[in-house]
């Protein structure tokens, strides 16, 4: 049997690699997620890993995305209730901050971006990075505009308030996943549902 075939044949499940990438992260941040360790901890050799993910890069993007796919779920799961606007609103703005600094999604976002900086604006990985942007994006235009219609949320342009709303929540987020201090997450959520609340009242 070729390497390559035996390799594949026992390889885990691509989601629990991913998964223990994620829980890696969660528990000793950063720093410690090798490939190296990640193989052992998933029973793989890193030679195995870079077979399937090329580089750690690779490996930090798929392991965004597939954390990202988790909270799409959520996110669609919420906007298609049947609870009001802004109750769903104020569940996005929930789903969307970091629970608390060093918060593993939020950590491995900042570590993409940071990673990708340099990169091509062409570049596969940059356009991946984009879409997931976007379907942030997407589903709080949708949201906004069908409380507006429905004349629960005032009158606004749903793509240009999205823009801003979400450049608001990305500066309070890093604040929380930083740690910086007066930027506890309660507190974010509170001046976040005061703007939502000045900005779209009826």
């Amino acid at each position: 049997m070729a390497p390559g075939a035996r390799a594949r044949r026992n390889a885990p499940p691509r989601d629990q690699v991913l998964s223990a990438a994620m829980a890696m992260i969660a528990d000793s941040g950063l720093d410690r997620l090798t490939m190296a360790a990640l193989g052992r901890e998933v029973g793989m050799s890193s030679g195995h890993l870079l077979y399937y993910f090329k580089t750690k890069d690779e490996l930090l993007l798929q392991t965004l995305e597939w954390s990202e796919g988790r909270l799409g779920e959520r996110r669609r799961a919420l906007l298609d209730s049947t609870e009001p606007a802004r109750a769903r609103l104020d569940a996005y703005v929930d789903l969307y901050v970091p629970d608390a600094p060093r918060d593993p999604h939020w950590t491995l976002w900042m570590e993409v971006w940071n990673r990708s900086q340099y990169a091509d604006a062409e570049a596969e990985s940059r356009g991946r990075q984009a879409a997931i942007e976007k379907a942030w994006h997407r589903d709080l235009v949708a949201l906004l505009a069908e409380g507006i219609s429905g004349g629960e949320l005032r009158s606004v342009d749903p793509e240009r308030f999205a823009a801003r709303l979400r450049a608001l929540l990305d500066g309070f987020s890093l604040h929380v996943a930083v740690g910086l201090p007066g930027a506890e997450r309660a507190q974010v959520l509170a001046h976040v549902r005061e703007f939502l609340d000045d900005t779209l009242g009826t």
